[in-house]
């Protein structure tokens, strides 16, 4: 049995990690791993168009550029989604983080800082609701969080030259695209995911395999 609910969860559909939650399986691991690694390529795609299209809008306002940053969040919040345990969020922004950076980025070696920022926020998300909801609210939730503790690391090693009125203006875009970009884009890629059968061994798989058994 790979997985286990609670009363609670079971009205709600939710199908949890099974317990204890730290009991990580070797499934578990390997899975990070490889969304890590995944993500962290397509990172540094990403990288490269934000650095030329993106970066070559030449936006007046500058902090606009948080929209455009939700993208390096959604590791965090898939890895999250998918294993359910305690460390999944971080675990995952951390690899896809350090596999970027060593594909070789504008960033280098910083990119790790931005990736454990990330991932702490993205997993408080789940850590709020003691990793017993995981439905698209928390995913959210998760996009969200991931950008404060970003913009103070980026405020003070970055933008240090930019007036307080543009810090402070970077921040809601940052969250705003943490939210559509990561929140949202993470719940759907992890649901196709799932509905694809790529996730049997995990608990969106469960709940995609427990609704068509109905």
């Amino acid at each position: 049995m790979t997985t286990t609910k609670t009363p609670a969860a079971s009205r709600a559909g939710t199908v949890l990690a099974t317990r204890p939650l730290m009991g990580w399986r070797t499934v578990d691991l390997l899975t990070i791993a490889f969304l890590g690694v995944a993500f962290g390529v397509a990172y540094w795609g990403y990288g490269l168009l934000y650095n030329g299209p993106i970066s070559a809008l030449g936006l007046a306002f500058q902090p606009l550029f948080g929209l455009f940053v939700g993208f390096w969040f959604i590791a965090g919040v898939v890895g999250g989604l998918v294993v359910r345990r305690p460390g999944a969020a971080i675990a995952c922004e951390l690899i896809a983080a350090t596999v970027s950076a060593l594909f070789g980025n504008q960033w280098g070696v910083t990119t790790v800082v931005s990736g454990l920022a990330q991932g702490i926020g993205a997993e408080l998300a789940f850590a709020i609701f003691a990793y017993k909801a995981f439905g698209p609210a928390v995913a959210l939730l998760s996009g969200a969080l991931s950008a404060p503790l970003e913009w103070i690391y980026e405020i003070y090693w970055y933008f240090v030259d930019w007036t307080w009125a543009w810090k402070l203006a970077y921040l809601p875009l940052m969250v705003v695209s943490g939210v559509v970009v990561a929140g949202l884009g993470g719940w759907l890629l992890t649901r196709a995911l799932a509905q694809a059968g790529a996730l049997n061994p995990f608990p969106p798989g469960q709940e995609v395999l427990e609704r068509r058994a109905v």
